[in-house]
Order: C-alpha cells, then sequence, then structure tokens
C-alpha cells in the first residue's frame, strides 16, 4: 500500500530559471502574455467549435480536446513557473509536486493517443470517404475522444504512484521550473532502479506506438493523395492534414528532444528550453497553426469577431 508518511522532506523549492536579476520583470511579463494568449486561443478554439454549425464535424471535435490537452499542460505548468520568475524560486508542497506531475505527464500522454486519433479521421476521411459518415458517428467520435484520456490517466499511475514510496531525506531543491519525474528520482534517497526500469519499459510503447500508427496512417493518406486525379483535388485534401502535420511534428519534436537531453551537468540549461517549448509555446503554437491555415475556422473568425473588429477600428 502506498504512503506518503515515509517522506522527511515535506516541501520542494523550484528554481525556477535562477537568478535573473533586473530581467526578471521582463520575462514575468513576456511569460504572462504568453499564458494569456494561450488561455485565450485554446478557449477561442473550443467555443468557436462548440456554438457554430460549420465546425460541427469529427476533425473539429477531436481539435477541440486537443485544445483541452493544452489548456491543461499550460495551466498546471506556468503559474508556477511565473512565481518561480517573480521571486526567484517557488515553494510546493509535497502533495502540490505529485499532483502537477501527475496532470502534466497524464495530460501528454493523453495528447500523445489523441494526436493519433486524429490522423486516424482524416485517413478515414481521405481514404474511405464514402464510408466516413458512417464510421465517424458521433459515439464513434465520443468512444475515439474517452480513451485517450483514460489510458494517459491511468498509465500515468505507473510512474506517479511509485514516487509515494520514495524517501526524499536531504536536498529539497529542485532546479527546474515544475516537478518533473527524473529531478525527483535524484532527489531521492530510495533505491530508484527498479522504477527507471519499469518506466523505461512502459513508456517506449506509449510514444512509440501512437507515432508510428500516424506514420503509418499518413504513409497510405499520402499514397491516396498522389493517385487524385485533379491538382485542386490534391491541393484540397493535403491541406486538411498540414496543421496536423504540423502540430504532430512540433509535438513529437521538443517531447523526444527534452527526454533525450540529460536533466543535470552542462546540459541541465538545454534541457530546461526545450521543456519551455513543450509546455509553453507548443500549447499556443497549436490553436495558432489551426487558426491560420484552416479556413473554416479563420470564416469563423471573421463571422463571428469581424463586425466588433470593425466597431473597434
Amino acid at each position: 500500500m502506498f504512503t506518503m508518511n515515509q517522506t522527511k522532506v515535506t516541501d520542494f523549492i523550484l528554481l525556477g530559471f535562477g537568478n535573473l536579476h533586473s530581467f526578471c520583470i521582463v520575462f514575468f511579463i513576456l511569460f504572462l502574455t504568453i499564458f494569456f494568449f494561450t488561455v485565450l486561443g485554446n478557449l477561442l478554439i473550443i467555443f468557436l467549435v462548440s456554438t457554430n454549425v460549420q465546425l460541427q464535424s469529427p476533425m473539429y471535435y477531436f481539435l477541440c480536446h486537443l485544445s483541452f490537452s493544452d489548456l491543461v499542460i499550460s495551466t498546471s505548468i506556468v503559474p508556477n513557473m511565473l512565481g518561480a520568475i517573480l521571486l526567484g524560486k517557488k515553494i510546493m508542497t509535497y502533495l502540490a509536486c505529485i499532483t502537477q506531475l501527475y496532470f502534466f505527464s497524464g495530460t501528454t500522454i493523453a495528447e500523445c493517443f489523441l494526436l493519433s486519433v486524429m490522423s486516424y479521421d482524416r485517413y478515414l476521411a481521405i481514404c474511405n470517404p464514402l464510408r466516413y459518415s458512417d464510421i465517424m458517428d458521433f459515439n464513434h467520435q465520443i468512444y475515439l475522444s474517452l480513451w485517450p484520456w483514460l489510458l494517459g490517466l491511468t498509465l500515468n499511475l505507473i510512474g506517479v504512484m511509485p514516487l509515494s514510496n520514495f524517501n526524499f531525506c536531504h536536498d529539497n531543491i529542485i532546479d527546474h521550473f515544475y516537478c518533473d519525474l527524473s529531478p525527483l528520482q535524484q532527489l531521492s534517497c530510495s533505491d530508484t532502479s527498479l522504477v527507471e526500469m519499469e518506466l523505461f519499459l512502459f513508456s517506449m510503447p506509449i510514444f512509440i506506438l501512437p507515432c508510428g500508427f500516424i506514420i503509418a496512417t499518413y504513409g497510405y493518406i499520402f499514397h491516396t493523395i498522389i493517385k487524385i486525379p485533379s491538382a485542386t483535388g490534391k491541393e484540397k485534401a493535403f491541406s486538411t492534414c498540414t496543421s496536423h502535420l504540423i502540430v504532430v511534428g512540433t509535438f513529437y519534436g521538443t517531447l523526444i528532444a527534452k527526454y533525450m537531453i540529460p536533466s543535470k551537468g552542462n546540459s541541465l540549461f538545454i534541457n530546461k528550453i526545450v521543456s519551455l517549448l513543450h509546455t509553453v509555446f507548443t500549447p499556443l503554437f497549436n490553436p495558432i497553426i489551426y487558426s491560420l491555415r484552416n479556413q473554416e475556422i479563420k470564416k469563423t473568425l471573421k463571422k463571428r469577431f469581424g463586425p466588433m473588429m470593425r466597431t473597434f477600428i
């Protein structure tokens, strides 16, 4: 049975980006602005899809879930990071640290599977258009959107639950801007070798299988697009996939870089930068990418907010 009363350390100190001296206000305003537009952009996507008939399709339904996952990642990391920047450090209780790790890592796993669901939706729409409406009915959409969250929030327990048995005897300083699993393992005075092996064995399929599925589905999609006779048809089919491909590339690129770069020694600063890209900038880029490259969302934005903008101008 997992118990947390074995830990001698009850608080952790997040150092964030160290002592920024006179630049702390500048960085605080910068990241606060990014956080504001991240929340605004993702909430706007959810609002537009939920309130417009033109966007009531499976692709936009899954996009809402992607925006929600970006909101969870951003809101679980950025507020504490802002506190660490402004104050030079951020004190978090043991429970708050574990809770942050659980929601961040669980949502990251869910987003891996959600992106594979979105690629499956594009595969059906392009490679099997005649049966698309029959296969992707509302019940199927609900099922496909729920299982990434269930998998993310349950598989995540494999990494989080053993932490409740770890002893933190002396050092409680985390040289990072959020509670990640690797620095917590380094701080623990317990033997973490078995847990590290378990995490490695379980994490590889979690990230590799969805990525492999996405590559396979897009292989079929490109093969189908090539066989479309008209250039207009090819361009229209490919345009529905480009936003998703950019999001997939950004997500997996930062994720792979984050876990390939060591989180200690001289590589710690680089790890922080890559983690910043993954947790702060990617949730901001996703709504921007879908807004700029998707004609339906652009039309809905103009229809919904065009008169308001003309009034202010």
